[in-house]
């Protein structure tokens, strides 16, 4: 099942790379933007809103979140993928955020991995979302491994990601994704959980979020082009110069956060939206809600707070969420579901 061979990383020590690279090496999109910053709300001087009554709220596959922010699948198959985890679970439980872990692949193929994606001790009540490889589905991946998964971390719904681009420049990827949505609808059709499609740094098309929605996920996660650039990791741990270069080459290809939104909420309208690839602050949350989507996620940032402290990521989240409800105050939108009506203006 596994296509490791002596002289490719095994799946432990290619996430242990990826930590590394991300905390201690620039690998975001070199020139490409979220396109986030191409707009803005209307200024409303005189809102007719107390601050204090703003309601940042959420409900999501039945979960209440206090603010629509979740933590962004990132990592796990490690030791320090299990503090770095468990830190960011016991802030996530604290501040009422829900939570991805990272593909759970290690732990499918080495079950003494598993503890490092289980979190539930420590957050018992969040929305905590599963993790496979969409690509693994044609490996010999198949529903059961998609329940293991679920079950492996008592979660709320399945992502399966795709990282096709990812997979294509890795000298070890797996990079067959014919006839994969056919696989991803039977999954849906039979998974007890709700299916929710994620990219992980290079969006979603209009026409890709429609094809989606008929196979059956419940939510489909942009995860656009503008923060982390997996193709520049993947340049950082190249074993040679010819996959260096290869890597390189498409440090600046996808498709735009704000822009992948819009297309997903238009090819896809009955589908929950959600928000990520270089979020930064809770401005870029608002910005996403008032485009379509449902809620927001971020990684990068809660990846180095994590590696810090609990403390540094409850400063982190609260940091995001007073920055959204200012937001919503000055833009005059007294909860999301005003905000998800607010126009925003092209710059």
């Amino acid at each position: 099942m596994t296509k490791v061979t002596p002289d490719s990383p095994t799946t432990e020590r290619r996430k242990e790379e990826h930590i590394r690279i991300n905390l201690e090496e620039h690998v975001q999109f070199p020139r490409l933007t979220t396109g986030l910053e191409r707009y803005a709300f209307m200024h409303q001087a005189v809102p007719n809103l107390d601050l204090a009554a703003i309601d940042t709220t959420a409900t999501l596959f039945t979960k209440q979140l206090t603010t629509p922010v979740f933590v962004s699948s990132m990592t796990g198959g490690t030791e320090l993928a299990r503090t770095i985890n468990t830190n960011l679970a016991t802030a996530a439980q604290e501040r009422g955020l829900a939570m991805g872990v990272g593909s759970q692949r290690a732990a499918i193929e080495d079950p003494e991995l598993a503890s490092t994606f289980q979190v539930r001790h420590v957050a018992p009540d969040i929305l905590l979302f599963a993790n496979l490889g969409a690509v693994q589905l044609n490996y010999g991946y198949g529903l059961d491994e998609c329940r293991r998964a679920v079950e492996m971390i008592e979660a709320d719904a399945l992502i399966l990601h795709f990282n096709v681009l990812q997979e294509a420049v890795q000298p070890e990827g797996d990079s067959n994704f014919a006839g994969l949505l056919d696989k991803v609808a039977a999954v849906c059709a039979r998974l007890d959980v709700p299916v929710i499609a994620k990219e992980v740094g290079w969006g979603f098309s209009k026409e890709m979020a429609t094809q989606l929605a008929k196979a059956g996920v419940r939510a489909i996660d942009v995860a656009g082009s503008g923060g982390t650039s997996w193709s520049e990791v993947e340049y950082h741990r190249a074993p040679d110069a010819f996959h260096a270069q290869v890597a390189r080459s498409f440090a600046d290809w996808g498709i735009p956060t704000a822009d992948s939104i819009q297309y997903v909420r238009e090819g896809a309208p009955d589908t929950f939206v959600l928000a990520s690839g270089g979020l930064r602050d809770g401005i870029d949350v608002a910005k996403s809600i008032a485009l379509g989507a449902r809620a927001a996620g971020i990684a990068s940032p809660f990846l180095k707070a994590a590696a810090q402290s609990v403390e540094a990521i409850l400063d982190y989240a609260r940091e995001i969420t007073t920055q959204l409800r200012i937001a919503m105050l000055c833009a005059g939108a007294k909860d999301l579901n005003s905000l998800s009506q607010t126009p925003l203006y092209k710059r």
